[in-house]
């Protein structure tokens, strides 16, 4: 059996080695890498987000029946980051680095403070929630792209 939280929880892993993969190349002035970096960083993390809107998420409300709960916040979380994601693209676009960089201060701020919750709260919660669908979760998780 994969437990929710490891699979999902070294998805935040993957998601913050391209964050940082990303930040580096701006931080360089290296934009052709910083481009490459952030759409892959980017693509990662609205993959990731969709596998918990898309699939976690219903599951856990199912099972619970906490729909306003910590489901909620997190959904209100995402819209943040995306928001934030848009800020960084349109600052990449400009290759305004001073800009991009106070932009992903905020947006590790963001990610680190809600991955914390998840992976502390939201995570054990659904492994023990879910713990007869688990496998049949992550599998459908790793199919979301």
């Amino acid at each position: 059996m994969t437990p929710i939280a490891d699979y999902l929880t070294e998805d935040h892993q993957h998601c913050d080695d391209l964050f940082a993969d990303a930040e580096n190349a701006v931080g360089g002035r290296d934009w052709d890498t910083a481009q490459t970096r952030f759409q892959d960083f980017q693509r990662a993390t609205l993959a990731h987000f969709a596998r918990e809107e898309e699939v976690l998420f219903p599951a856990f409300e199912a099972a619970t029946g906490m729909a306003g709960g910590p489901t909620q916040v997190m959904r209100a979380e995402h819209v943040q980051m995306r928001q934030t994601l848009a800020d960084l693209t349109s600052a990449l676009a400009r290759r305004d680095a001073q800009v991009y960089l106070g932009l992903s201060e905020t947006l590790l701020m963001l990610m680190r403070q809600h991955n914390m919750k998840e992976e502390q709260i939201l995570y054990p919660m659904s492994d023990r929630a879910l713990a007869a669908e688990c496998d049949e979760l992550v599998d459908r998780m790793r199919r979301v792209k």
